[in-house]
């Protein structure tokens, strides 16, 4: 249902059906055909990167690490350590979404709506644009947030040298997991703030 338009089994291509299914039986790598499905409908739907997608790329990423050259394998959650630009440039899109959704909360639509596609794929013609917005978002938010917020863009951006023209299908699977991992960190740890804070409260009284 991942790669399928409107989410309808009877969207699924019948030869990708197939050629994955052929892959699971001999425990070969999955056909390229699957990542492709899962990123084109990841940009259909404007980003909307759920578990189940990024668990089928994270899928067909580890499968072709192990019978291809040594690549890192993708994690099962946030990995602050990985250099592979893929991953990098999708938490840095996370993080400037996140700037903006603070900056202007209950917005009908976000950066991920208009600029996904563009920087998932020639990530260039998008992130200097996007990072001169994110100045005009943090001028709202409190300094504590904005200090927060620059520090985590500085520590993604250490391994970032410049933009790439183009990111490999590949890599743009990988920047689905960065933005994926990334949008999940924020909201696993607002939850574990919110406990605390209510601890507190308990405690208090």
């Amino acid at each position: 249902m991942a790669t399928a338009a409107q989410g309808k089994s009877e969207n699924i291509p019948p030869l990708l059906a197939g050629e994955v299914l052929r892959a699971i039986l001999a425990g070969t790598p999955y056909p390229q055909t699957l990542l492709v499905a899962a990123l084109q409908r990841i940009r259909a739907e404007q980003g909307a990167v759920n578990y189940v997608r990024a668990a089928l790329i994270k899928a067909v990423l580890v499968r072709n690490a192990r019978f291809g050259p040594a690549k890192q394998e993708v994690d099962v959650s946030l990995d602050p350590q990985n250099p592979n630009i893929g991953y990098r440039l999708g938490r840095l899109f996370s993080v400037l979404e996140r700037a903006q959704e603070l900056a202007s909360p209950g917005l009908n639509a976000t950066i991920r709506d208009r600029f996904y596609g563009a920087a998932s794929a020639t990530p260039v013609t998008a992130f200097p644009y996007l990072l001169k917005l994110k100045n005009h978002h943090v001028n709202k938010l409190a300094a504590g947030q904005v200090i927060w917020l620059e520090s985590l863009i500085g520590q993604i951006l250490e391994a970032v040298t410049q933009f790439p023209a183009h990111l490999n299908l590949d890599d743009q699977g990988r920047f689905a997991i960065g933005y994926y991992h990334q949008r999940q960190d924020f909201f696993t740890r607002k939850s574990s703030d919110n406990q605390t804070a209510d601890q507190g409260a308990l405690d208090h009284d």
